[in-house]
Order: C-alpha cells, then sequence, then structure tokens
C-alpha cells in the first residue's frame, strides 16, 4: 500500500486530542439542535460517540447557548468546540464556559481588537483558535471588492488564502500561535486549491471538509473526492463531512473516508462484488446481514483493518476471497470458506454469515494477520 507522507505541522491539543504534528486525522461532526437545549444535544454527542466521533463542535447564537457550553461539558468526555459567529463577546463567554476550541469566521469576526481580546482570553485557558473560512461568508466577497477580483481572473482560493493571512497576522502579532486553520468551500475545485495554495504558507493543523455539501449522497461524494485528494497528499489533521443528514451519518463517512486512502483502521473493511447476471445468490441481502453482524461484534484491529470479502460469482470471487483476511466466494448453491488465503470447505448460502462471525469470534482479529 502506497505510504502517504503527511504535511508536517505543529501540535494543537484540543481537550483530549491532539492533532497535527503526525497524529492520527481526527473525526469531527457537530450537534444539529440549538445548544442551550442541554439534553438533546447530549442525546446527539452520545450518538456522535457511538458512530466514533473525537470532536464535537456546537452553534453558539446567544449567550444562552455560550453558557450552556458548562453543563454540556460535565456530561461528556468528548473535546467541544464552540462555533462562532458575529459576536466576539460569545467567544469570551464560550471560553469562561470551558469550551476546547473556539472556531472563529474571519468573515464575520474581524475587528482587530476583537480578535486580540479573544485571543488573550485563549491564550489564558490555553485554548486554541480555529480560524475558519468558509467561501460563502467571505469579507472580500461582501464588500464587493472580491467580484471584481473574480472577474479579472482572480481565483475564490486566492481570496481565501489572502484573508486567512491577513487574521493569522492579527493572532500571531499576539504572540497567539495555538492555531487551526479551514478554508473550506462548497465547490471541490475551489476548496482543494485553498487548502494546497495554503499549505506553502504555514505549518499549522489543517481542519478539511466542504462546506454546504448537500444531501447525503451528493455531499458524501463531494466530500469524499475533496477530503480524500487532499489526505493522499498528505494535507489534512481532522475532517468534517458536512452532510444535510443526522450527524452520526457524517461520522461514519468520515470514517470510511480515512479508513479508504488507508490513514486509520475502523475494525473491518467489507469487500463484495457489485453483482451482475452471473451472480446466483441474493448477496444484496447477504451483505446487510454481516454488516449488521460486524456492528453487534465489536470487530476491533490495529495497523489496517480486517478484510473481509462476500462474492457473488466466480470470476472475481475466488480471488478476491484469497486476498482477504476471510472470506465466502458463491457458487450457485453455496459458497467456498477462505482463511488467510486458503480454503477451508464448503457453507450453505442461508449459514454464510454466521459462519463468518463465529470464526471471527473464535480465532480473534488479531488472529487474521498475516
Amino acid at each position: 500500500m502506497m505510504q502517504i507522507k503527511r504535511r508536517k505541522t505543529r501540535v494543537v491539543r484540543i481537550g483530549r486530542i491532539s492533532i497535527g504534528g503526525g497524529n492520527p486525522v481526527a473525526v469531527q461532526s457537530m450537534a444539529k439542535v440549538k445548544t442551550s437545549r442541554v439534553e438533546e444535544v447530549l442525546r446527539q454527542v452520545r450518538d456522535l460517540a457511538s458512530a466514533g466521533c473525537e470532536i464535537v463542535r456546537v452553534a453558539v447564537k446567544d449567550e444562552a447557548d455560550a453558557r450552556a457550553i458548562k453543563a454540556i461539558k460535565k456530561s461528556i468526555d468528548m473535546p467541544l468546540v464552540a462555533d462562532i459567529h458575529f459576536s466576539h463577546r460569545l467567544a469570551l463567554l464560550a471560553v469562561e464556559s470551558g469550551a476546547d476550541k473556539i472556531r472563529l469566521n474571519p468573515g464575520n469576526v474581524h475587528k482587530t481588537e476583537e480578535v486580540v481580546a479573544i485571543a488573550r482570553a485563549c491564550r489564558l485557558h490555553r485554548v486554541p483558535i480555529r480560524v475558519g473560512l468558509n467561501s460563502g461568508s467571505l469579507k472580500t466577497l461582501k464588500m464587493g471588492g472580491g467580484k471584481r477580483r473574480l472577474a479579472r481572473g482572480k481565483g475564490l482560493s486566492d481570496i481565501m488564502v489572502k484573508e486567512a493571512l491577513d487574521y493569522l497576522k492579527i493572532l500571531e502579532k499576539e504572540s497567539f500561535y495555538n492555531i487551526v486553520l479551514s478554508l473550506k468551500g462548497s465547490h471541490l475545485i475551489d476548496t482543494i486549491s485553498a487548502y494546497r495554495k495554503m499549505s506553502r504558507y504555514c505549518d499549522y493543523p489543517f481542519h478539511l471538509g466542504v462546506t454546504a455539501s448537500g444531501l447525503p449522497e451528493d455531499g458524501a461524494v463531494k466530500s469524499s473526492i475533496a477530503i480524500g485528494a487532499l489526505l493522499l497528499e498528505g494535507i489534512g489533521d481532522t475532517i468534517r463531512v458536512s452532510l444535510s443528514a443526522p450527524p452520526a451519518e457524517e461520522v461514519r463517512v468520515a470514517r470510511s473516508i480515512l479508513q479508504s486512502v488507508g490513514l486509520r483502521s475502523f475494525g473491518y473493511e467489507i469487500i463484495s462484488c457489485p453483482t451482475c447476471g452471473r451472480c446466483e445468490v441474493d448477496l444484496i441481502s447477504k451483505l446487510r446481514e454481516l454488516k449488521a453482524g460486524l456492528e453487534g461484534l465489536g470487530v476491533s484491529s490495529s495497523g489496517r483493518p480486517v478484510s473481509i470479502a462476500l462474492m457473488g460469482c466466480v470470476v472475481n470471487g475466488p480471488g478476491e476471497a484469497r486476498e482477504a483476511d476471510i472470506a465466502v466466494a458463491f457458487g450457485a448453491k453455496e459458497g467456498l470458506l477462505f482463511k488467510k488465503g486458503k480454503p477451508f470447505g464448503k457453507v450453505t448460502f442461508r449459514d454464510s454469515v454466521a459462519v463468518l462471525l463465529r470464526e471471527l469470534k473464535a480465532i480473534g482479529c488479531s488472529g487474521l494477520r498475516r
């Protein structure tokens, strides 16, 4: 497998999670209810934790939201990020309430004296700041100048990088370097280009994402392309997949991206054929059964995921089965069980998933390593 040479960055600590400096790329999501509704937030955070989320962000729209951070923090282990727009006073209150990180939008919190006040409070409490740019709220475009620059051929990514650098100057003038940076666009090329360009100017960890990526199917594709492309280049230290869907779904897609590019291992990888006219079994139903069974099994591994193949025909089935840690390759009425690349007897279609799960329990994930 290709080894990704990750971009060298400084380390930033967010609560109990360290990012950058070669630490694992962390999965982040966001609670999608009003933050002052503490019990509802806690329910979503529990769902996120079960899905594998490692950092959670909450929107701070008013004083009640900012004060609610203290109550939320008492009931969760996950680092909590306060998402701040428009009001620097809410950022200060969120810091006092115990937020583990502050996200600031340079498009609407940009007065120098306000940014300086936040930086000083964050330094006192050892709280990092994410400078989080979004293409939809860039100050330059709001002022109208950006439209002229775009008309002259200056790209949106150039505007994002310029605004990020200007903001960093304010923080760095205060000797504040506990910074994470994001440059999210709603279009893939702008997003990828902005991160690539910004990587030449600083060594701060990057939080990756595509903003306003859309409905679950479209958003998962767009996010996978943009985030995956950057991760393969070694760019990125935390990721969030933004979907118009329940937050746990964002985490599942994010984990899939990280596992697919080989940066994280989350237990198992299912390999299956897409099915065609040669397939003589209902492979899709067995895949659903296998996925449900694995979730209940709690499979875990280190180094790389356990590969489990379920193949539906004789063309590629045996070959893929031999490459997997454990597999079943089906023919017309029954399948052939493979372990560590070797055939171990026939199994019926009905019992195939039960046999796979039983084998996983019997030998354990560590016993599947070749």
